[in-house]
């Protein structure tokens, strides 16, 4: 009986699935619709479909390992919907009743002056704020005793008015976890009913109001996780793991007590995959697209390691959890092409979803989407999913022919310029992530993968400069290739300010995080542990740090001065300037971080076989590029390694469909990758 890993990526339209056969390398991909009244209908549904694939007839305990994508941790907080936190309630530290109300007293690009901007409502209201006596210094001594007498009066307060969901945040509690864990005591007792998060388990790092809603964030989507989480397990019969914001994976059972960790599980899985499969084919640095239905993700792959972030968000709530560095923007297959008040044509951010959908899925849709846009082009085929899903093109065709009469635009001038604005939008994502983070968009490849990322490869090719655009196999599921990919992985902060750091006393604390590490790795069963050190360091001054890479091993002399030599280097790469050799402005050390990995065996990608012929076309139809004409139609899984297709010519495939532009080419490496590039010349 072969042994089998299972990934699962929960989409809102659909759950991809991936199989890896452990003894033959064999990769089974699916898909099936997604359940989003019961997240573990689709689950489960995929999962028996992929095993019946393979031809597997044991059932999941052939299984070795499972590992799931989902965002159901953190959809309500996304929605906005206003019952979302009605159950959650704050406790901090007496006299900061309204850290939440404060803020940072930033207003959102795009205002300018804050007097046209209205406040949205705070994560948890002023009356469900309670405070408690007792005070702790910067560096963990208290200053004032814990108020016993008050915390047992919160404590019975929530528990009359039904908050069941509490976060606790006092100040610098990260230097000291003291205050919160006798009031965690507290709750247990008066109100045993409740979840509890505790700002010092959550994230132990200092900036409190960023901490107070990191921490609120974990406690609102606490009771959800774990109801799903129990539900999926209950119904599987057995464990399996949930993909994490920072690239790493956690068992279920260790999951549901740290849920906000798993914001951004699909993407960054997708950001995962493409390192991988970009890596393998010889590409280590590489812009990740993942483009979907609702929006597309973007990501940086450097030297085979997706960058992090800790500046990361949900909704509108600031999480200071490590995640990967993911740009979302509004721009997928189903964004809405609408006229502005000015008369102006515009597309997304808001989506057709899935139900309705665009004009073309003939289930009542009204609005015309990016996918209309390419199926009046001709440039997808007239159905999806190798002919599961029939697509109307009389629909788009009467769409597009409508939006753009009240433009006054031919419709083929319409449907091209809808697919310039949503290029557009992309790649001002691309630049977000790239030129705003100090590196230039022309040294990268492109990944472009999902169900509509392939589509714009050409455009964007031109419009950013780049290389080129690498489109793996089976586009559509490269997220859940990615569950499969993955290490365990937990991540560990203690802030350290100081400006003068005593070497003793940081490796006191690396040693400290360490230990937990190591705790939670053999929790996860596994012998083999591996760190990964990093210092948050600043100028003097400044606001906010640049995080670098801290090498193992004792804390000497040399290691400190190798450590500040790579923060120079990534301040002058980030910011265009340094201070190396300006004793004025001195170093601040802020933060010191330990990653505990549990390394996993990745799946192996398998060569192609080389194909000395001109592929055959399959077909052609009318396609627009720059004009109707006739164009040859390629199957993907008919193509070998070497095989080359000249645009104009469309490349059709299970998951997802390449246009090639005139002038542009694409040839299938070695490994199933199609490389699309500007023709020389």
């Amino acid at each position: 009986m072969h042994s089998v890993r299972i990934g699962v990526d929960t989409g809102g339209t659909f759950t991809d699935v991936v199989l890896v056969d452990e003894a033959s390398g064999q990769i089974v991909t699916t898909k099936t619709p997604s359940t989003p009244a019961n997240p573990a209908d689709g689950f489960l549904a995929g999962v028996h479909k992929v095993l019946g694939l393979h031809g597997n007839t044991v059932g999941l305990e052939a299984v070795s390992a499972l590992v799931h994508g989902t965002t159901v941790a953190t959809n309500q907080l996304l929605e906005d919907r206003p019952d979302g936190t009605a159950h959650l309630g704050f406790v901090t530290t007496e006299g900061f009743e309204f850290i939440l109300e404060i803020a940072r007293q930033s207003v959102p690009d795009g205002y300018g002056n804050s007097y046209f901007w209205v406040k949205p409502p705070r994560i948890v209201p002023v009356h469900r704020v309670r405070t408690v006596g007792g005070r702790l210094d910067h560096l963990g001594a208290e200053v004032r005793p814990f108020d016993e007498a008050a915390a047992t009066e919160a404590a019975r307060w929530f528990r009359e008015h039904g908050v069941t969901a509490i976060g606790v945040c006092f100040l610098h509690s990260y230097a000291n976890p003291d205050h919160e864990r006798r009031m965690r005591e507290v709750l247990t007792l008066e109100h045993p009913g409740a979840v509890v998060s505790l700002s010092s388990d959550v994230l132990r790092e200092y900036r409190e109001y960023e901490r107070s809603v990191t921490t609120l964030v974990d406690a609102a989507v606490k009771p959800i996780m774990r109801k799903y989480i129990d539900n999926l397990s209950d119904r599987l019969g057995r464990g399996f793991s949930v993909m994490k914001s920072n690239g790493g994976v956690l068992s279920a059972t260790e999951v549901v007590h740290q849920p906000i960790t798993t914001v951004l599980s699909g993407p960054a899985a997708g950001a995962l995959g493409a390192a991988l499969i970009a890596s393998t084919a010889g590409h280590p640095s590489v812009i990740t697209l993942d483009g979907g239905g609702t929006s597309t993700d973007v990501a940086v792959v450097v030297d085979g390691e997706p960058s992090q972030t800790t500046e990361g968000s949900i909704g509108r709530y600031p999480c200071k959890i490590p995640m990967i560095d993911i740009v979302t923007v509004g721009a997928g297959g189903g964004s809405i092409a609408w006229i502005s008040p000015e008369g102006t044509l515009k597309v997304g951010p808001k989506s057709a979803g899935a139900d309705p959908g665009p004009m073309c899925y003939g289930k009542g849709g009204t609005e015309v989407t990016v996918t209309d846009a390419h199926v009046f082009l001709g440039r997808v085929p007239p159905h999806l999913l190798g002919g599961e899903i029939p697509l109307d093109a009389a629909a788009a065709r009467a769409g597009i022919e409508g939006l753009a009469a009240k433009l006054g635009l031919t419709p083929e001038r319409c449907a091209t310029g809808i697919l310039e604005i949503s290029a557009f939008n992309q790649s001002n994502a691309i630049r977000q992530i790239t030129v705003k983070r100090g590196l230039d968009v022309r040294d990268f490849p492109m990944v472009a993968f999902g169900g509509s990322g392939p589509l714009l490869a050409c455009r964007l090719i031109d419009v950013l400069g780049l290389k080129a655009a690498i489109i793996p196999p089976e586009p559509g599921n490269v997220s859940a290739f990615g569950l499969l990919t993955v290490d365990v992985k937990n991540d560990y902060v203690r802030t350290h300010v100081t400006r003068d750091p005593v070497l003793e006393a940081m490796a006191g604390i690396f040693a400290e995080l360490e230990g937990q590490a190591a705790e939670a790795l053999d929790r996860e069963g596994f012998a083999d542990h591996v760190y990964a050190r990093s210092v948050d360091l600043r100028y003097y001054g400044q606001a906010y740090e640049v995080r670098v890479a801290a090498s193992d091993g004792p804390l000497t002399p040399a290691w400190r001065e190798a450590v500040l030599e790579r923060f120079h280097e990534a301040h002058q790469k980030l910011y265009g300037y340094g201070y190396r050799d300006d004793p004025q402005h001195a170093v601040e050390w802020v933060n010191l971080r330990v990653s505990g990995i549990g390394p996993i065996t990745r799946p192996t990608v398998a060569r192609k076989p080389y194909q000395p012929e001109e592929p055959s076309p399959v077909c052609t139809r009318d396609v627009f590029y720059e004009s109707w004409a006739r164009t040859v139609i390629y199957r993907r899984h008919e193509l070998g390694a070497g095989a080359m297709v000249t645009g104009p010519a469309v490349i059709e495939e299970y998951g997802s469909t390449l246009p090639i532009h005139p002038g542009f080419t694409a040839t299938m490496d070695d490994y199933g990758n199609l490389e699309v590039r500007r023709e020389l010349g």
